[in-house]
């Protein structure tokens, strides 16, 4: 969860995380153009659950499960879902891509993880591919992953090689991933990567379809 956060005068539980205020917008208009119209969508680390409440009142068709394995996640969470009252937006639950017997059941249409793998070591990334490899409705289950990537063709941005730095230095196992061995990664779970979208401040929207 963001660093940074502050809270909700008319909901004090919900946080406000300046991170999720500046990318909902641009996020949200991927999304949109790719999603299902109706479905079943798990977001794995929703943290302040402000993309979850964004996302599902714009999506009134998908039924939004936001997920976290932080209990001060979920409480924001769930104060963001009493202060919408969307009908569509579902309670959090304690998903932990570390931990499969926390993992859901049941065919989903959509899996969204925003800002995640590179907070976390790598065995999160290879639980979250695992996941959306045995969860998402075949053909054509969708896996939405957003956040900065080192890429080989493109050089890294100073930014970017900054915000590794720190992320290394919190937590050695941390770090912004190649995309090339995420891609290799859900592709072992029959996963295809569809869609690499340049995103604001050097980010990238990835989204990977069940074949």
């Amino acid at each position: 969860m963001d660093s940074a956060v502050s809270t909700s005068a008319g909901a004090p539980d919900a946080l406000i995380s300046p991170a999720a205020e500046r990318n909902s917008a641009a996020i949200l208009d991927v999304l949109r153009a790719h999603l299902p119209a109706r479905g079943r969508v798990l977001e794995i680390a929703a943290g302040s659950g402000q993309h979850a409440a964004a996302f599902a009142a714009a999506l009134p068709g998908l039924d939004w499960t936001p997920s976290d394995p932080s209990p001060q996640a979920r409480a924001s969470i769930e104060a963001w879902r009493t202060h919408t009252g969307l009908p569509n937006l579902h309670p959090a639950q304690a998903v932990d891509m570390l931990n499969d017997a926390s993992w859901p059941s049941g065919p989903l249409n959509a899996i969204v993880c925003i800002n995640m793998i590179h907070i976390s070591p790598w065995t999160a990334a290879e639980g979250l591919m695992q996941l959306a490899g045995r969860s998402l409705m075949r053909p054509g289950g969708l896996l939405y992953l957003y956040g900065p990537y080192r890429e080989a063709e493109v050089p890294l941005a100073p930014s970017n090689a900054a915000f590794d730095d720190s992320l290394k230095s919190r937590d050695p196992a941390w770090g912004l991933r190649d995309r090339g061995e995420v891609e290799t990664l859900a592709r072992s779970h029959g996963l295809a990567l569809t869609l690499r979208r340049a995103m604001p401040a050097n980010n990238l929207s990835l989204i990977f379809r069940r074949v």
